[in-house]
């Protein structure tokens, strides 16, 4: 499998360690890890220099999501490369189940399934039994920046990431549109599973004092460039609501799962 795995960094030590661990205890042995340090201040570059297992690039500055993804890309030729967020574990095979899903399906971009929120539950079990359950369930047509696998042609014929977007929230949604548009495949498995604490990066800047309104800024200039006018905007949500709507009842009729689930005030939602 020839894949490079790109992480994104900045500050939140504590879950980059998990991630770590967990990443490199769930791939073949060689396989390139490269993480982007977007100037933490927390130890974070300490910590990378010290693992002689993962490729590190430091910056001088934060470039925000889409500018170290793109130095990711940049600074690898596999055929592929996954994106992934540092908030996240993974599970055992959910490399593996994505390449499969992939390839049987000719598909350019996949996601994984995952559950988000508080880690109150036994990863390998649960993953175990939801691969079993859900292995054949896809999305087609959808995938998720919290972890994304691209081919490399895609790059190569929609270019990279807009970094138009600061710091972090909509440059994977442009990204995906500007790639189903080019006639790429997009889609979800459950053959992969991870589990996403919950975007802490991005709630932890929201609360420095003084921070921009990057998400707001960002949501503007996504609606700015695809024409999305109140009505046009109206009705794309209007059908990812049913689209929605109609995936997570019939996962859940049928399987007792769906591809996105969250913990939420002690219980267990689905998406």
């Amino acid at each position: 499998m020839d894949v490079s795995i790109v992480v994104p960094l900045y500050n939140q030590l504590a879950y980059t360690k998990i991630c770590l661990q967990s990443l490199t205890s769930t791939i073949d042995t060689g396989t390139i890890i490269l993480a982007i340090d977007n100037c933490s201040t927390d130890g974070t570059w300490e910590y990378l220099s010290s693992r002689e297992d993962i490729s590190a690039i430091r910056n001088e500055t934060n470039l925000g999501c889409a500018g170290a993804w793109n130095q990711g890309v940049r600074a690898t030729d596999s055929e592929w490369v996954v994106i992934l967020n540092n908030d996240v574990i993974l599970s055992t095979g959910w490399l593996e189940g994505l390449h499969s899903f992939a390839a049987e399906g000719n598909y350019d971009i996949v996601s994984p399934a995952f559950r988000e929120g508080e880690y109150n539950y036994d990863m390998n079990t649960y993953a175990s039994e939801f691969v079993r359950r859900m292995g054949n369930v896809a999305r087609r047509g959808a995938a998720d920046g919290i972890c994304f696998m691209v081919r490399r042609r895609v790059f190569a014929t929609i270019g990279l990431f807009d970094e138009n977007f600061r710091i972090g929230q909509y440059e994977d949604a442009d990204f995906f549109r500007r790639a189903a548009g080019a006639g790429f495949r997009l889609g979800m498995t459950g053959r992969s599973f991870i589990h996403h604490y919950g975007s802490v990066t991005q709630k932890a800047l929201k609360k420095m004092s003084g921070a921009r309104p990057y998400e707001a800024e960002n949501r503007a200039y996504f609606r700015s460039k695809w024409g999305l006018n109140r009505w046009r905007l109206l009705r794309e949500q209007q059908l990812n609501k049913w689209r929605a709507l109609f995936w997570r009842t019939m996962e859940k009729v049928r399987y007792g799962h769906t591809l996105k689930e969250r913990w939420v005030d002690g219980r267990l939602r689905y998406y």
